[in-house]
């Protein structure tokens, strides 16, 4: 059975572009099905967004909060590659890994991932992205899921990586309140425990 969040969150426009103020569209979607935020923060999804959102809620349609952005056609992020530096900071950016590329190295947008949040934009410090118009077979509701599942995969895998993070600081801050000796046995231990010879 779906949540109110949940069919809220399927007529967002997964662009997780952060204008409404949350990280992403289920925060907002969250928010938006607990009362705690107003239907009319997301520009992306514009007047029809907030039209279908107050014909869900049964609410009254309210103009869009210019404080969060003004609506505007979507568009694509494209890297001059020719320009780019290979800093990472349009991949960090990403909300959706639509960016691939590597440190020192040449990055590309995969155009079909793309969003149009935008993040990606003011993180680059040479300024080597464009923006251009979204086909507008990328606003169905097929590139949205996409959209949707590929921000759920990186919040999972970032979450998996800050938990490893703080899993080795925990063990570094034990095995610096240890003495050598019990450092090597639970080094050991723990090696053990893997399966590592």
């Amino acid at each position: 059975m779906h949540t109110l969040a949940d069919r809220i969150d399927a007529v967002l426009p997964q662009t997780q572009c952060e204008q409404c103020g949350f990280h992403g569209c289920r925060p907002y979607a969250e928010a938006i099905a607990a009362g705690a935020a107003p239907i009319n923060r997301c520009p992306p999804g514009g007047k029809t967004g907030i039209d279908i959102l107050a014909a869900l809620l049964g609410v009254p349609a309210l103009a869009l909060d210019p404080t969060h952005g003004v609506e505007k056609p979507r568009l694509l992020a494209r890297i001059i590659e020719a320009d780019c530096i290979g800093c990472t900071k349009c991949i960090a950016a990403c909300p959706v890994d639509a960016i691939i590329g590597s440190g020192k190295l040449m990055h590309t947008v995969i155009a079909n991932d793309c969003t149009g949040c935008e993040l990606c934009v003011p993180a680059c410090p040479v300024d080597c992205i464009v923006l251009e118009p979204m086909p507008a077979t990328q606003l169905d509701i097929e590139h949205a899921d996409h959209a949707r599942t590929h921000f759920n995969r990186r919040e999972a895998r970032l979450d998996s990586l800050r938990q490893a993070h703080e899993h080795e600081l925990a063990g570094r801050k034990t095995a610096t309140a240890m003495s050598p000796v019990e450092a090597a046995l639970a080094r050991a231990r723990a090696r053990k425990q893997e399966g590592s010879p």
